[in-house]
């Protein structure tokens, strides 16, 4: 463990889409301040704490600029592979599949050393202080080795320099190319630097000396937003630290609606009193937030060396084996390239079962609710409507049931086939929702008469990831309403084991068997 910050060991990873403005977060602390028996704050006081930033994102939304290095290099490669075609085409005297490879290869290996290099050296990191004109000057020595290798196989494979000119044209060329691309990138990231997109959002939970030194700290650095703190041992606290107000208790972090715009917990209690590390931790462990424990620093370069850590926030790392970024990246990719394909070719069917619905029964022909998205988000998620008007049901206080009267006659054709969840591919193409992923449960969603969230410790596991149209607990069985509390731990079991397996072959093989076994369940009521 490293003797300033380092990760407690925790089988937890970090990630309504909106905003999180100051009002909303005073209106947090004014709650926690009644809670506690207190005297709500004046308006302006100091509970807002000190670190306000214009606009709150929340995790979802830093996470998804976070993945834009992945963005960055696709179009890098086509760029690159764009100008080595266009090149290597004028240089040949006709069509170039007809083209020798002595003629190609020098523009294809330029092209690939250029492109290896800038993702082997981090060109796509964009770290916290990196200058412009430095990482642009890396961009331009890569293009010249890349221009190197290309003169240097030419002549070893032709013998000649007749095609230099070709190959120094070609290396100028990507060069503008990169230049003109990089120098966007980097005015992107600055600018969302500066709107608090990469800007990691932390809570600390103990109102410690140990907090107290990383909030002052952190006010001088301004790269690294304390929302609030939180202390087990709440009536001993005080009301704020170094001006960050002390919102509640451990527990009151569990249902906190600041939990979707947190992306760490850190813990600043001593780490000899191991009974309460270890209670702590188990507690916190349902929550889908990165835990730390914060080691007391012995000096002032290891707080600012366990800053370091915490603020660390560069674009997502493109190198190496494939990581959570990298794989989130994958994910997103495949649900716009899928979830459009498959609004297109749906859309007659989806026209269709819109004016059946409209005519059928008096009503809108959507049907809005409000559920738990990626790491606590609440989001909205858009259905056909089912059931009557009147009827409607958007806490889901009262699951459906075989034979339910508030069902409409193509309600239950709909709901039968899940062609009531078509529209959920406008929730996947705007970022909220995967096609593969654990089911959105209604906000509030009850089992019997308690609410389900409440019946299985690590229910929150599964909003470590975004939900999904289809999932794996859906094509093992457990699908539509959950009416025992056995119910809700066979569902949260698949869902977290869905969670630590998920890959891209997985959500395929779940997507091609999704519709086979949804029509060949007869039994389950959706």
């Amino acid at each position: 463990m490293p003797d300033a910050a380092s990760r407690f060991s925790l089988d937890t990873d970090p990630a309504a889409a909106g905003e999180f403005d100051v009002a909303s977060l005073q209106a947090l602390a004014a709650s926690a301040s009644i809670g506690r028996g207190e005297p709500t704050p004046s308006k302006g006081a100091a509970r807002r704490g000190p670190f306000r930033p214009e606009v709150w994102l929340n995790a979802r939304q830093r996470h998804a600029s976070r993945l834009a290095a992945h963005y960055f290099r696709t179009f890098d490669v086509l760029a690159v592979a764009a100008v080595t075609l266009l090149c290597a085409s004028a240089a040949t005297p006709g069509p170039l599949v007809y083209a020798d490879l002595s003629t190609l290869a020098p523009f294809a290996l330029g092209a690939l050393t250029v492109l290896g290099l800038m993702r082997s050296l981090g060109r796509y990191r964009f770290a916290r202080g990196q200058k412009t004109a430095l990482h642009l000057a890396s961009v331009a020595a890569i293009v010249a080795v890349g221009a190197l290798v290309a003169l240097t196989s030419g002549w070893a494979l032709q013998g000649t320099t007749a095609q230099w000119a070709a190959w120094l044209v070609w290396s100028g060329l990507v060069l503008v190319s990169l230049y003109a691309l990089h120098m966007g990138w980097s005015d992107m990231v600055r600018r969302w630097r500066e709107s608090g997109a990469l800007t990691p959002n932390i809570v600390l939970v103990g109102a410690t000396r140990r907090a107290e030194s990383l909030i002052r700290e952190a006010l001088k650095r301004r790269d690294l937003n304390v929302l609030g703190i939180f202390d087990d041992r709440l009536a001993r606290s005080p009301e704020a630290v170094e001006g960050v107000p002390v919102l509640g208790t451990a527990t009151d972090l569990l249902a906190h609606k600041m939990t979707p715009y947190v992306d760490r917990v850190v813990l600043a209690i001593d780490p000899k009193a191991e009974a309460r590390v270890r209670h702590l931790t188990t507690q916190l462990r349902t929550l889908p937030n990165e835990v730390t424990l914060l080691v007391e620093p012995n000096s002032e370069a290891e707080m600012r060396s366990a800053l370091d850590r915490l603020a660390a926030a560069p674009l997502a790392d493109v190198q190496g084996p494939i990581d959570h970024d990298r794989r989130a990246f994958n994910k997103r990719l495949q649900d716009l390239l899928i979830g459009l394909l498959a609004l297109v070719l749906l859309a007659p069917v989806m026209a269709v079962i819109a004016a059946a619905i409209r005519l059928d029964s008096p009503g809108p022909i959507f049907f809005r609710q409000r559920r738990h998205g990626f790491n606590h988000e609440e989001i909205v998620v858009w259905k056909f409507r089912s059931m009557k008007q009147e009827a409607a049901d958007a806490t889901a206080s009262r699951q459906v049931t075989h034979d339910d009267d508030r069902i409409t006659r193509i309600g239950k054709f709909i709901r039968k086939t899940s062609l009531d969840e078509l529209p959920q591919l406008l929730n996947v193409i705007t970022g909220e929702m995967s096609l593969v992923g654990p089911r959105p449960h209604a906000i509030g969603m009850k089992t019997g008469h308690v609410e389900s969230a409440r019946l299985v410790a690590e229910y929150a596991h599964r909003h470590r990831i975004k939900p999904g149209m289809t999932g794996w607990a859906a094509v093992n069985g457990s699908r539509g309403p959950l009416h025992t509390a056995q119910d809700v731990r066979a569902r949260v079991r698949l869902d977290i084991e869905y969670v630590e397996r998920q890959s891209l072959w997985l959500d395929l093989w779940i997507m091609a068997v999704t519709v086979p076994v949804l029509l060949g369940d007869r039994s389950a009521v959706r």
